[in-house]
């Protein structure tokens, strides 16, 4: 257990004051790596307080990756940097622990160190002048709306741009009305187990995105975790489950890459219409595919309304902008429109008002075409330095879409050790262990690892490849 000392007056509520402390305490070591979290009852009888702010405190944490749920167990602090955080440590500090680190809990790459950081853009190619002229503009249009709420599904308006760009861009089939606008992932996934209560068995892919999978499980949700194949979600296995709902990535399946082919989605759409099942497709990163023609989405495929479609802003523009968006079946849409109020609650309307002027001048394509080309650059960049330095030593998977590569390593070595051979010489790669619900590695399988490349240039790709052959022994 750890004390937490809430002010008697403060600006910031409460719920953020919960957040704030806890997370200062896992930076700085107070809470330690692997410790598990009090419950929120538990909690909210410390603190004589009500349970929202505690729950909503646990999901932003849960959000950036501060802790993890583990199914039947509760939440538990995780810190991949734990070394570097822990002030009581004595020894002489490595690169790593001499760097500084960023507020949300990255090492500052000025300092030297080469972060292959999977979920990290190119923060130079965001257009701050032009973000900032539509924000001006929202203002001065929409001042006399200023005193009113707005709608808690979202601005009409952005709904209908969003509709639209979907239609062109991935064959998503919607109207305005089907586009609940969110203020992000987790607010999503928070939002569908209000709106469908009665679904408790959750499938989920393993590995699959934690940040998910942990709103599922604080809502109440049995999750149920299904293996994998190069061909996404084992079908086998869902089929032979009891899940009413499943969640997956099938554009480019987050962590390893995968793409869940034609005739896979038309058995999983099969499934959850025998099943009277819903499907969740998260099309987190559908903007970048690097080899062939984009498969259809889901959603585009599906006749009888069993596909919630999810997508997000963070990914083309940037994750600092919490906004998302959904695209619920009119039959569930239908369902819960008496409840809109109590059910929505949508962002802040000058940033909607600002996205929407930001699609309908023409800016959010233009970018698109900016980044794609910075993004394709850039992948093809990372895998030609894989194959000049490490060569027959790894293969690369995962590699046509998106803004991260799987990398076998094949060394009878774990990826502790390579992670740790890695950060001694200044360079970042990833596991991603939080990822699995039970992560058990064979002893006779190759350790995996993930790299980003979205936010590295090609002097600090080289520089970082070069060095992880010497740390890795591969010269």
């Amino acid at each position: 257990m750890f004390d937490i000392l809430l002010p008697e007056q403060s600006e910031f509520p409460l719920y953020q004051q919960l957040y704030l402390q806890i997370r200062e305490g896992i930076r700085n070591g107070d809470i330690p790596d692997g410790q598990r979290l009090p419950s929120v009852r538990a909690l909210q009888l410390q603190l004589n307080v009500s349970k929202t702010p505690i729950e909503t405190a646990y999901q932003m944490l849960t959000s950036e990756g501060y802790v993890i749920s583990k199914p039947r167990s509760g939440l538990y602090v995780i810190n991949p940097y734990k070394e570097l955080s822990h002030h009581h440590q004595q020894q002489t500090p490595s690169i790593t622990t001499m760097s500084v680190m960023h507020s949300n809990g990255h090492l500052n790459q000025d300092q030297g160190v080469i972060d292959f950081n999977p979920t990290r853009l190119d923060q130079a190619s965001f257009p701050v002048r032009t973000w900032n002229k539509m924000l001006k503009e929202a203002l001065e249009q929409h001042v006399s709306e200023m005193g009113m709420y707005g709608d808690p599904q979202g601005e009409y308006g952005l709904r209908t741009v969003v509709s639209e760009y979907l239609r062109n861009s991935r064959g998503v089939i919607s109207t305005p009305d089907q586009i609940v606008i969110g203020a992000g992932t987790a607010y999503s996934m928070g939002l569908l187990t209000r709106v469908l209560p009665e679904l408790k068995h959750i499938a989920v892919e393993e590995p699959g995105y934690s940040l998910v999978r942990d709103q599922f499980h604080l809502n109440g949700c049995d999750l149920l975790p299904i293996t994998l194949s190069d061909k996404g979600i084992s079908l086998d296995q869902l089929e032979s489950s009891h899940a009413q709902l499943v969640y997956v990535t099938p554009s480019h399946q987050f962590p390893t890459g995968s793409i869940m082919p034609y005739p896979e989605r038309e058995r999983l759409l099969e499934w959850a219409n025998t099943r009277n099942a819903y499907i969740i497709e998260d099309d987190y990163d559908g903007e970048f595919r690097y080899q062939g023609k984009p498969i259809p989405s889901l959603q585009g495929l599906d006749h009888n309304g069993r596909v919630i479609y999810a997508g997000t802003f963070s990914k083309v523009l940037t994750p600092t902008l919490r906004m998302n968006y959904l695209v619920l079946p009119p039959a569930l849409l239908n369902h819960i429109s008496h409840k809109r109020q109590e059910v929505f609650f949508a962002p802040s309307r000058v940033e909607q008002w600002a996205m929407t002027a930001f699609f309908e001048q023409g800016h959010w394509y233009r970018h698109i075409r900016k980044v794609r080309n910075l993004y394709r650059k850039r992948h093809h960049q990372l895998i030609e330095l894989i194959e000049a330095y490490l060569g027959r030593f790894v293969e690369i998977t995962g590699q046509n879409s998106g803004l991260h590569i799987q990398l076998i390593v094949k060394k009878e070595v774990s990826s502790e050790e390579l992670i740790q051979r890695a950060a001694n010489v200044g360079v970042i790669v990833y596991d991603l262990r939080k990822m699995w619900m039970n992560h058990q590695q064979d002893a006779n399988q190759f350790p995996r690892l993930y790299m980003g490349f979205a936010s590295l240039n090609a002097a600090d790709m080289e520089k970082g490849i070069r060095l992880l052959q010497k740390a890795w022994n591969m010269d």
